[in-house]
């Protein structure tokens, strides 16, 4: 659950929305790193429009099976999320523990918050230990010299 995570926070840093983001659509190198593979579904995350579900008016049934807000085209409810992966009660324990982040509206708006002021983080999947040595590298977490104003970001391991 960490890796899957850190994946579409990934994918997010770099403007891309999975759309369908079933575990099915999600493999494992055989170096243990996860790679996303359905692309009929992807998304600028910019195009997106994260939104939280609103609560329910006064007499309407919220378990109705039609909703009461209105859905544009590209609405995303990322609390929604939970309903159909975390069903396993300790793939929802771990998912919660790592990424709860994930299934709140404001981590998405804010990460396109960050694309859309055109900073673009250096994503870097692997550890500083199994990157190519490079004489001109920047520190972590420093400004990367390769591309002035993007910071590198790290994925937690």
């Amino acid at each position: 659950m960490r890796d899957y995570g850190d994946a579409l926070k990934q994918l997010a840093a770099v403007n891309i929305f999975a759309g369908d983001l079933l575990f099915k659509n999600f493999g494992v190198t055989r170096y243990g790193r996860i790679v996303f593979y359905d692309y009929d579904e992807i998304e600028y995350m910019t195009a997106c429009t994260f939104r939280r579900i609103p609560q329910p008016p006064p007499g309407q049934d919220e378990m109705s099976s039609e909703v009461w807000y209105p859905v544009g085209p590209n609405d995303v409810f990322p609390e929604e999320f939970a309903t159909f992966l975390l069903t396993d009660d300790e793939v929802r324990a771990d998912f919660l523990k790592r990424h709860a982040d994930l299934l709140e509206a404001t981590w998405w708006q804010t990460t396109q918050a960050t694309l859309a002021r055109g900073e673009l983080p250096e994503v870097l999947s692997y550890p500083e230990t199994l990157r190519f040595a490079h004489s001109s590298a920047a520190p972590r977490s420093a400004p990367s010299q390769e591309h002035p104003g993007r910071e590198r970001i790290r994925v937690p391991r």
